[in-house]
């Protein structure tokens, strides 16, 4: 056989290597499609923002979180403020429930009696705060009136 081999296939149809074409050069080959490149960056827009928008929402949660616990302190140190101004006619102790009370002369009283206790008696005082006293003299606020603006009071 010495004839010399000539491939039926055109020559611009064949390449020595396949590997490097665009497309699937046999029957076998995997599906190679083009892609639409507007849609691949649509994607990894979308994904970048939802997982921006993820972090975020839990940057503003943890912000939100550290506002309330200053609130809350503040309001402690207010009504601290406010016990330690007020008339106290008995000495406080450790662990202990009291109730802060504002009279119409503006003054501040430190009670044993709840706002439910008052009874018949009832006092025209305005409540302000139920307050337990720990053991480094601060005061725990157990139960605050929501409608009185402690930054006003003074």
């Amino acid at each position: 056989m010495s004839e010399d081999f000539e491939n039926p296939i055109d020559k611009d149809k064949t390449t020595d290597s396949p590997n490097s074409l665009e497309y699937g050069h046999h029957l076998g080959s995997a599906i190679v499609k083009p892609e639409d490149e507007g849609k691949l960056k649509g994607r990894a827009v979308s994904a970048m923002e939802h997982q921006t928008d993820m972090q975020l929402d839990q940057i503003y949660q943890q912000m939100q979180l550290l506002a309330d616990q200053a609130k809350k302190l503040n309001d402690r140190k207010l009504i601290s403020t406010f016990i330690y101004q007020a008339e106290m006619r008995f000495e406080p102790l450790i662990n202990h429930i009291y109730h802060l009370y504002q009279k119409e002369d503006k003054a501040f009283l430190l009670s044993l009696i709840a706002p439910n206790q008052w009874g018949r008696s009832k006092r025209s005082f305005e409540f302000i705060a139920t307050v337990r006293l720990l053991a480094d003299h601060t005061w725990e606020i157990q139960e605050k009136n929501v409608e009185v603006d402690l930054e006003n009071l003074f």
